[in-house]
């Protein structure tokens, strides 16, 4: 009786209930077949079975689902497990948990048991404690521990934001390898590529494919190669990387590394300004990104471009800095006293380099002028102005050479010179040599009609009135050392002018109108002037002009006129050993379009010229002395000299002296060190 009112079946069916019921509360193995993990039930707050098909049993979970495959752990709202395909789907607050590390969050899963892939979608979010991924599909590998999105995503690292079309994110080692569209968004830089490597843990982004960089002050990085560290600034570059300032300067070079502050350019560098027309070629490049301070050497090249006759520099070393970055006190000075620090290179004092003397007050200088007293008012209006990148090199005194660093270290040193912190002390201004003086004004050019001596006053005066507006501002960057917000810029830091180079040991200038050569030289783009130290020589078509030191001064783009001081020496080459030569203690010569125009010799001036008729034939040879002495050309030859006070001289038929005889003391003829064409210095 009692077994037909319980059948068989009925009582196999409370069996199974009876079964799912302890199987939802305690941990029960998958079928184990094939070898791979099984899936244990945590819990589920209920269990029941479902058959679809003759050989399809299916398992549904529902109510906090939890389950466990090694150390990764499921959870959901609801799941459906197919023991024949080793499969099973969950939806609803999905949530898997890789090995304590690796957050994947979506609304729903589907999961392959035996190869351990999950693939997801609806809202999918991976987290792995440094960044956030979110994309509307994933396929997360728990053997490689690798998710791919195909369809879009974003990852979230702090403030960056980088978006693609794909990405395999490589969880263990927190690389993300980005492509198709990558675009990196953060407040400090804007990337924008077509494939990416990404690392979520120390922030370093690499460059596999072309790139472009582009930072909050528009400065931009064109890139094919490379890394950057987006948390710290450090990057490098490779194949030939183009980076743009955004203030005109442009850096392109075979590498470029950026490191604490300073750019190096290796292999072919270029740097090129396009406000001041500038382009410096070199093997090794550093700037100091703070300052601008720019350092080249290993066969630098320096260019300027004037008009369609370019100027072309070449030396040891080439350096590069603001202008208003170059003056300096020190307290060892006191009072109005100006003096410079000696040449390091030479360990010798400025004073014994043969360099003009720089004038003091109340003083006659080499030439007898009576020098003013403008010191004490110069040093007390430029007082606190920041501390140079090349403290003793002082326009109008001897630069003090810095010589080629012996390794990468030494040059960073020098360059790291220019940033240094701003100490407590007084400036004093060292004015320049000029030919500012009342007998220099009072010369008469009374032998070519409708020409005057135009005297072109030395302005780097006002640029050191100009600094002490900008003393504090200027002394609070540096003081900064290049950390935290920078001080607004005024508007000399703007200015174009602002700005000087040096170059140091074997300089050689190149122009079609003019060529140089000396061991150092400086140059002000405040006064457009070249300063040329340690036995400069200067050529000038058949002319060649040689001191102790030479200012050439450029205006409108071409050279203007030429100060030599002490045994100035100037030659003018006629035909085979015949020359015409002037010397004194101080040359000053004057251009017309480019060609020498006239020479005005001070202090003990003696000359030697050939003399000619109305015909232009040569009929004989003048010796001569005189305290003042005007040479004149026309056409680019000595046609005339005017000898002003105390003169004494002596005119010898040709037949009488043999163009050997005819030499002043010192003469050399140094054609052989002229350089030949630019190419001559890119060699």
């Amino acid at each position: 009786m009692h077994t037909s009112f319980f059948p068989k079946s009925f009582m196999l069916f409370l069996l199974l209930i009876w079964a799912g019921m302890i199987r939802a509360q305690q941990p029960v193995p998958a079928s184990a077949g094939g070898g791979s993990i099984p899936i244990e039930i945590i819990h589920a707050d209920s269990l029941s079975l479902k058959k679809a098909d003759d050989s399809t049993n299916l398992t549904v979970l529902v109510g906090r689902v939890v389950m466990k495959q090694g150390a990764t752990t499921f959870k959901c709202d609801r799941c459906v497990r197919n023991d024949r395909t080793r499969t099973f789907e969950a939806w609803g607050n999905v949530h898997i948990n890789d090995s304590d590390t690796t957050n994947i969050y979506a609304g729903h899963l589907r999961y392959l048991t035996d190869k351990q892939i999950a693939y997801l979608d609806k809202n999918v979010k991976l987290t792995d404690g440094h960044a956030t991924l979110t994309t509307p599909d994933l396929e997360y590998n728990m053997t490689t521990n690798i998710a791919t999105y195909k369809n879009g995503g974003k990852v979230v690292n702090q403030r960056t934001v980088i978006t693609s079309k794909e990405a395999f994110y490589y969880t263990d080692i927190k690389d993300v390898y980005f492509k198709k569209n990558v675009l990196v968004n953060d407040p400090g830089y804007r990337i924008t590529t077509d494939s990416l490597m990404y690392n979520t843990e120390n922030q370093v982004a690499r460059f596999i494919a072309l790139t472009h960089i582009k930072d909050s002050t528009s400065a931009s990085i064109d890139t094919r190669e490379g890394y950057y560290n987006l948390k710290s600034g450090d990057a490098q570059f490779g194949q030939r990387p183009l980076i743009n300032d955004g203030k005109g300067v442009t850096v392109e070079a075979d590498k470029v590394s950026l490191d604490q502050g300073f750019a190096k350019a290796e292999g072919n560098a270029v740097v090129i300004d396009t406000i001041r027309k500038t382009t410096i070629i070199g093997n090794l490049i550093f700037q100091n990104r703070v300052t601008e301070a720019i350092l080249a050497t290993l066969k630098p090249l320096m260019i300027i471009k004037q008009g369609e006759d370019s100027i072309f520099i070449t030396a040891d070393t080439l350096f590069s800095a603001k202008l208003t970055d170059l003056y300096v006190l020190s307290p060892a000075l006191g009072g109005d006293s100006i003096k410079t620090a000696p040449d390091t290179l030479h360990q010798k004092p400025a004073d014994s380099l043969n360099i003009p003397a720089v004038p003091v007050a109340g003083k006659k200088d080499s030439l007898g002028s009576i020098v003013k007293d403008t010191t004490a008012a110069a040093a007390k209006k430029i007082k606190e102005a920041p501390q140079p990148a090349v403290k003793d090199s002082i326009p109008g005194k001897a630069i003090v050479n810095v010589p080629p660093p012996a390794s990468e270290k030494a040059m960073k040193d020098t360059a790291a010179a220019v940033a240094k912190k701003v100490t407590a002390e007084k400036i004093n201004a060292i004015p320049l040599p000029s030919s500012a003086d009342p007998q220099h004004k009072a010369a008469v050019r009374d032998s070519i009609p409708g020409k005057a001596i135009v005297d072109v006053p030395t302005v780097l005066g006002k640029a050191v009135k100009d600094t002490a507006g900008r003393s504090k501002t200027a002394a609070a960057a540096a003081a900064s050392g290049g950390k935290g917000k920078l001080p607004q810029k005024t508007p000399a830091s703007n200015d174009s002018t602002n700005r000087y180079f040096e170059a140091f040991h074997h300089v050689k200038i190149f122009s079609d109108s003019l060529q140089a050569v000396c061991d150092s030289l400086f140059y002000s783009f405040k006064d457009s002037t070249f300063r040329l130290y340690q036995d400069p020589v200067v050529w000038g078509k058949t002319s060649q002009v040689s001191g102790d030191t030479i200012l050439l001064h450029t205006k409108n783009k071409q050279i203007n006129r030429f100060e030599a001081f002490k045994k100035g020496f100037m030659i003018n080459h006629i035909e085979d050993q015949a020359y015409n030569q002037v010397k004194a203690t101080r040359l000053d010569g004057y251009f017309t379009d480019g060609n020498m125009d006239s020479v005005r010799a001070k202090g003990s001036a003696e000359c030697i010229y050939y003399v000619q008729d109305a015909d232009s034939s040569y009929i004989g040879v003048n010796q001569t002395t005189s305290d003042i002495l005007d040479a004149y050309f026309w056409e680019k030859e000595l046609k005339k000299v005017v000898l002003r006070s105390n003169a004494e001289g002596t005119l010898y038929p040709l037949k009488d002296k043999s163009p050997e005889e005819m030499r002043l003391k010192d003469f050399r003829w140094r054609e052989a060190e002229r350089p030949k064409s630019k190419y001559e210095l890119m060699e």
